[in-house]
Formats: C-alpha cells, structure tokens, sequence
C-alpha cells in the first residue's frame, strides 16, 4: 500500500510503478467536502479528489484495474451535513449517493468495476467487514489474470 495523498506534485512520478496491480484502493474523507486544500486556498478538498481520482482511474496503466473507493469518515459526515450544506442536505444516503455519482462520472472505461465502501477507520467491526470485501475483489481479480490462485 502506498499513500500519496497531498503529494501532488509527486502523483505522476508513481503511478507507471503500480502497472500489475489488482486494485486501487482510493480514499476519499467523506468529512472534508466543504474544506479547501492547504497548498491551494481556492481549490476544495473533494473536488481535488474527483480530480485525482479520474487521473488515476482513466490512467493508462489502470485501464483495467478493479477501483475500490473508501469514503472514509462517513461518523463525521453524518453530523456534519446536519450543519454544512451539500446540495442533498442532512440527508445522510442521498449525500453518499451524491458523491458517489461524482466518482462514478469519472470513469472512462463501462467495464471497469469500481466498488464503493463507507467506512469509518476507527470501528474496528466496519473495516473488518471492508477489508473482507476488498479481499475478495482482489482475489477475484487474481484469478480473472491468473485463471486461478
């Protein structure tokens, strides 16, 4: 696993380094969609990951590579959406719907599987319930190339 986040002028140096992988593991802070960037006053956190999301996504060497996106904090975007608009306001499913169909309008590519998890990194029971999922996709995935494990 590697996280670049907030490494931005780094993100083209790494991703030819992943071309044989199975998945992508994107996260995404559910809380964060009404902050701005620190290095970037002018640009919103959410939108800078729609953004990197779609360069990863659509990227040449993950044109067929299953994209498991973490929306992750979704105990702090539950509470906040109560106080801070987001066009679908104080409705918890359809803000996560919402967002979803901002990442899902990213991909290029209609075969590409993209699998979609709400998580909150501190309930150990709710990401031990994702991480047997994301297993799964994987192993699913090592046995679409390899014909089997």
């Amino acid at each position: 696993m590697v996280d670049v986040g907030g490494q931005r002028s780094e993100r083209r140096k790494w991703m030819h380094c992943f071309q044989d992988v199975t998945a992508v593991i994107f996260c995404v802070a559910l809380s964060e969609y009404d902050l701005k960037l620190y290095e970037d006053d002018s640009t919103m956190r959410m939108e800078d990951s729609v953004k990197l999301f779609k360069e990863v996504c659509n990227n040449k060497w993950f044109k067929e590579t299953a994209m498991i996106i973490f929306l992750n904090k979704k105990d702090i975007f539950e509470e906040k959406i109560q106080k801070v608009d987001l066009s679908v306001r104080k409705d918890y499913d359809k803000a996560v719907h919402y967002i979803k169909e901002k990442f899902k309008a990213q991909n290029e590519n209609v075969r590409k599987e993209l699998y979609f998890h709400c998580t909150c990194a501190t309930d150990t029971s709710n990401i031990e319930v994702v991480f047997d999922a994301v297993k799964d996709i994987i192993i699913m995935g090592v046995n679409g190339m390899d014909g089997g494990i």
